[in-house]
């Protein structure tokens, strides 16, 4: 890890104190950098903005595509004051930076109350013994969508 790198990491951790010392959600921070240079920041907004999604990683994961006019965000770096949570990996992945640093771990996270091990453990069990109720209905007309985009042609991949 270079100065920058742990410089980049401290604003991170800064955004997490701001936004929990301001009530705008839990204290976590995120972000990105292309170019050695910030390009978006956020912090969590879950519950000032009443959004479960508004995570630290993916405020900035969207405020960086927005400032790219991309929905990819190659050659870039996500620096997180935590490990982040099944969600925001999901949309890490997504975006498909280059590369992520974080700071506390998710042990860390749990030992405040912030535990994901639960989501972690319902990826395992299948769909219909998950504490959530899923019910698959309609799936013949839904699938006529997914065959009429496989048959586009004018579709931007991703």
């Amino acid at each position: 890890m270079t100065p920058e790198d742990k410089d980049f990491m401290r604003r991170a951790i800064a955004l997490a104190k701001h936004g929990m010392k301001n009530n705008a959600g839990g204290p976590f921070g995120a972000v990105v950098v292309k170019d050695g240079k910030i390009i978006a920041e956020g912090y969590n907004l879950v519950t000032s903005k009443n959004d479960p999604t508004a995570h630290a990683e993916v405020v900035a994961i969207r405020n960086a595509c927005d400032k790219l006019g991309s929905f990819q965000l190659t050659g870039c770096t996500l620096y997180t004051s935590c490990e982040p949570c099944p969600m925001c990996l999901g949309a890490i992945y997504w975006a498909r930076p280059d590369k992520v640093y974080y700071a506390c771990n998710r042990i860390d996270a749990a030992k405040i109350e912030f535990d994901d091990q639960f989501i972690y453990n319902e990826l395992d069990v299948s769909i219909e013994n998950r504490k959530i109720e899923f019910n698959q209905v309609l799936r013949d007309e839904a699938l006529e969508v997914f065959n009429d985009w496989a048959e586009k042609n004018d579709k931007t991949e991703y």
